[in-house]
């Protein structure tokens, strides 16, 4: 598999999921068992030095990749959820992305201080999804973040809004 051939695999859905958004649809990739392989390969070998201890996935295409990382990488797998969804005590932060608003939480026991955390997602566009979750897993007091993507929008600048002290990667940029 190569980045030409993931990129192939990746459906557009134009006005999804309201009108003027061009929706990057993966389940097409993942429903390729080499590529779905190539995805996991790909992001475990950015980050086997970085001693991360726990990935943190974004809801919900975060938790596709993310656990299988997250157990190549000998690290925790972490849920960022939408509010009511967890069952403790959580910890929330809100944000804007292209089409309203959202908060994403966290349990407040998931992560502490001694942790090095990657933050994992399907896509970056307009950074205001990463952003929240960048303030959530800081209000845990953890000690390092990376974040990752599997498909950048680099037309949208995402990267903005993500702290110049964060290593942001991306398997494939759009």
């Amino acid at each position: 598999m190569t980045q030409e051939q993931f990129k192939s695999l990746i459906r557009n859905v134009p006005d999804f999921p309201k009108k003027g958004i061009q929706f990057k649809d993966i389940t097409t990739a993942l429903k390729n068992a080499e590529c779905l392989r190539w995805i996991r390969d790909k992001v475990t070998e950015m980050y086997r030095d970085k001693g991360i201890t726990q990935v943190v996935g974004l809801e919900s295409r975060g938790f596709i990749i993310g656990p299988a990382v997250a157990m190549e990488l000998g690290a925790g797998f972490v849920l960022a959820r939408k509010p009511g969804k967890l069952p403790a005590d959580v910890i929330s932060a809100s944000y804007n992305k292209e089409y309203g608003t959202d908060t994403i939480q966290l349990h407040s026991d998931a992560l502490n201080e001694n942790d090095i955390v990657l933050i994992h997602d399907d896509l970056l566009a307009t950074g205001g999804s990463i952003e929240g979750a960048i303030r959530l897993v800081r209000k845990a007091g953890v000690k390092k973040i990376y974040v990752n993507f599997l498909i950048e929008l680099s037309e949208l600048n995402g990267r903005k809004n993500i702290d110049s002290d964060i290593e942001v990667t991306s398997l494939v940029q759009l």
